[in-house]
């Protein structure tokens, strides 16, 4: 019989989809849902407009906020309640690595590897991928205020960064879905076919590219 892993992890570049399709997957297997809550964080918007200046302080922002949300998951015992989260603490320093300069690294790796030491383990990890156009007219369609000066190229340079973290990801069974023709929120079918993958709760890494539903 099929068991769903107790703590699935969706992850993927900006705009890919990432928080959509946790909150529907927790609303499936009512799951709680563990978010991002960018809007918390009162750098980002000045990063997206001045990257240089403000990338420590948004990655440190982010990296104690997501610290804390790991901890209480730890607190309230993980493998008791199931949850869904639309983040996974590891890619923090996939962002880092992309934003600060080198003296600004050394120190962000200082703080961060205080901080993540006994962060939990997803049983599944779910990547999203998409082309960074695509990426470009999710985010411009969804219309947040903040991220509309993203740069193309930041977001090419940001999706790379996902494509190579990813190729050498092996903490969790790892299933790759390419998100460029699904819609995983409103059309049912392609939606029930990546749940259907998920109970077989995979071990190692799989790939999810089905042929996308007609509208």
């Amino acid at each position: 019989m099929a068991r769903i892993p107790r703590y699935i992890a969706v992850e993927g570049p900006i705009g890919v989809g990432k928080t959509s399709l946790a909150k529907r997957l927790a609303e499936t297997f009512n799951y709680d849902i563990v978010l991002e809550k960018p809007e918390d964080n009162p750098f980002l918007e000045r990063f997206y407009r001045n990257p240089k200046q403000h990338a420590l302080a948004t990655q440190l922002f982010f990296l104690f906020q997501r610290a804390q949300q790991l901890q209480e998951l730890k607190q309230d015992d993980l493998f008791e309640p199931v949850r869904i989260a639309d983040f996974l603490i590891d890619k923090d320093m996939l962002f880092a690595r992309q934003n600060l300069d080198p003296d600004e690294f050394q120190l962000y790796q200082n703080v961060y590897q205080h901080l993540t030491i006994d962060a939990p383990v997803p049983e599944l990890v779910i990547y999203l991928q998409a082309p960074t156009q695509i990426l470009l007219q999710r985010i411009q369609k969804r219309g947040i205020a903040a991220e509309q000066t993203i740069e193309a190229d930041y977001l090419s340079r940001l999706n790379d960064a996902y494509t190579t973290f990813f190729h050498y990801y092996d903490r969790s069974p790892l299933l790759i879905v390419n998100s460029t023709e699904l819609d995983l929120v409103r059309h049912d079918e392609d939606y029930q076919q990546l749940v259907n993958q998920i109970m077989t709760a995979p071990q190692g890494v799989h790939y999810f590219n089905p042929k996308p539903t007609l509208l």
